[in-house]
């Protein structure tokens, strides 16, 4: 009797779970009166259709449009009927995938930046890029991150840290990418040596010409054969890649020589770490004063201190 009495109890919650509502029942049976009374009138005709039409492609044909024509009814149909419920599915349904939108956004958004990165060819492996204020040598990518070893610090430095950075592919989207080696084999170096206004900077711009000439001569020619095909490959013009020396005024009190030197990629710090070297190993551009102005100098303070 227990085990009648369990069975009983399991069977009537079943039967609970699956009762149908008021409503949705009378929509059920709308629906099936509405797929009998297309049926009959179908039938009748085809029926019709049959025994009036004698051409036998005339009929199929009337045959084909009238199935068509009932589908085209029970679509309607159906429509009118379930109107109420396809609206509440429909909103559940755009409410399902605005969140799920807004709980995949970043996903989203690194699975766009691959795709942005990829259509516009912004680098590839090797290459030494800078995107926000990350910025390193190209290791690794996928469809959600880039993996690159960080060279710095700051931007003007080419010495590896020795850490690893994984860069979500979502920066690609709103962030511009800087790629450093988009001349491949050789590039363009640049770098900044300031000097005070008042120090010898006229002789520093001679001698870092002179030391960048000797340091570039050997594999000068390589260079501009280089940047000409790379050039020629993208229709642009083939810039100068002869080593120059030029000048910059941030600011009254200071002069900035800006040094230009053609060189391999994985050289650029070494090159530039050796031509200076050399320069202020051999120079001295600081201020001398003369003997003259000293002993001016001199006088001039003895004058007023008569007690010394």
């Amino acid at each position: 009797m227990g085990i009648l009495g369990s069975f009983q109890e399991y069977f009537n919650v079943l039967v609970e779970r699956v009762s149908l509502s008021e409503s949705m029942l009378r929509l059920l049976i709308s629906s099936l009166i509405l797929f009998t009374a297309l049926l009959i009138l179908r039938w009748i005709i085809r029926r019709f259709i049959r025994r009036t039409v004698k051409s036998v492609e005339l009929r199929q044909r009337w045959l084909r449009q009238t199935r068509n024509a009932i589908l085209l009814l029970l679509v309607l149909g159906l429509v009118l009927i379930w109107g109420n419920e396809l609206r509440t599915l429909a909103l559940s349904l755009v409410a399902i995938a605005v969140a799920l939108v807004v709980a995949t956004k970043e996903l989203i958004l690194c699975v766009t930046g691959t795709i942005v990165k990829n259509g516009a060819n912004s680098f590839n492996l090797g290459d030494r890029i800078q995107v926000k204020d990350f910025r390193g040598d190209v290791i690794a990518q996928n469809m959600l991150a880039t993996t690159i070893l960080e060279v710095g610090p700051g931007k003007l430095t080419h010495q590896r840290t020795g850490r690893m950075i994984v860069v979500p592919n979502a920066l690609f989207v709103s962030e511009p990418v800087i790629n450093e080696s988009y001349t491949h084999d050789y590039v363009l170096h640049v770098f900044t040596v300031p000097f005070k206004r008042e120090e010898n900077w006229r002789a520093a711009q001679q001698a870092l010409l002179q030391a960048t000439n000797e340091h570039c001569a050997p594999y000068l020619e390589n260079v501009r054969a280089h940047m000409k095909r790379e050039s020629q490959s993208r229709g642009l013009t083939s810039p100068s890649v002869e080593p120059r020396v030029s000048l910059q005024v941030p600011n009254a009190g200071e002069i900035h020589l800006i040094v230009r030197i053609p060189t391999k990629s994985e050289n650029r710090s070494a090159i530039e770490q050796s031509i200076l070297t050399d320069v202020f190993t051999n120079n001295d551009f600081s201020v001398k004063k003369d003997s003259g102005t000293e002993e001016k100098g001199i006088e001039k303070t003895n004058a007023d201190n008569p007690d010394t």
